[in-house]
């Protein structure tokens, strides 16, 4: 098979849609396009016999708060379960398609998923698109190699570290996670760590909020602790809205009398 030759002055990728939209905007045919700033505080750690992850709850659209109590803690495999950053129906789609490949892959083969397969086959795709697809990922699990905890960027790099976050608030949870992180810790003082960090990037970044949502994989399976803190409870029940008859005003009534014989049919 003779090589796939690039023409003079082409790249192996296409930036033709990114050279138009930047002429519209120069001619002022449609505003400078921006990206859409996205909240999210997400982290995990390893602990002597496998992974702690941990993620906040609130959505957002823009500076609107469309969801207080989202969950961004998706399934991948029994053993393998990643935390989504970035635009909520990237992450979705994304970890859904790579749980569904890996489901096959283990009918075919008939073995357990292992982590490594999960991180290549998420970097693989990311990478295909060049940070287009918006899915900030940390991917934590516990395969026959151990714990194994990983972090995948929107652009398809991966780091493998023993506490990671990502997210607009992973600065102020990063802090944390340096401050209180040690070898072989137990479980209760891994999942201490990470609700912490993911406190403080709740209470210190504006695109994060809501609850504490915590996984805990383990050898011997997974445990999800849902809403595991809740910092910012409701302090007010929110009031019915209530409206008397005759709040609506009828503008037009029109009666129309059938007659049922015309609707009869033999």
């Amino acid at each position: 098979m003779p090589p796939i030759s690039i023409p003079p002055g082409r790249s192996a990728f296409c930036f033709e849609n990114a050279e138009r939209n930047e002429r519209l905007a120069a001619a002022g045919v449609v505003p400078t396009m921006k990206a859409r700033k996205t909240g999210t505080t997400i982290c995990g750690t390893v602990f002597k016999d496998g992974v702690v992850l941990a993620a906040d709850t609130r959505s957002t659209a823009g500076s609107v708060v469309a969801d207080k109590n989202c969950e961004k803690i998706h399934y991948i495999a029994p053993n393998i379960y990643c935390c989504g950053a970035g635009t909520a129906a990237d992450t979705e789609a994304v970890t859904s398609m790579i749980s569904s490949n890996l489901a096959l892959m283990r009918l075919q083969m008939g073995k357990q998923s292992r982590v490594k397969t999960a991180q290549h086959m998420l970097a693989q795709h990311l990478f295909r698109y060049q940070g287009h697809v918006s899915a900030a990922l940390v991917l934590g699990g516990v395969d026959v190699e151990g714990p194994y905890l990983s972090t995948v960027a929107p652009h398809g790099s991966v780091d493998r570290l023993p506490f990671v976050t990502m997210g607009s608030g992973s600065l102020a949870a990063m802090a944390e996670l340096e401050a209180g992180f040690k070898d072989d810790m137990t479980e209760d003082e891994a999942v201490r760590l990470v609700q912490q960090a993911i406190l403080r990037g709740i209470f210190e970044d504006l695109g994060s909020g809501s609850n504490v949502d915590i996984m805990i994989i383990r050898k011997d399976g997974a445990e999800a602790r849902r809403n595991f803190d809740t910092p910012n409870p409701r302090t007010f029940k929110p009031k019915p809205y209530i409206f008397p008859a005759g709040s609506t005003v009828v503008l037009k009534e029109t009666v129309e009398y059938l007659n049922p014989d015309s609707m009869r049919t033999d």
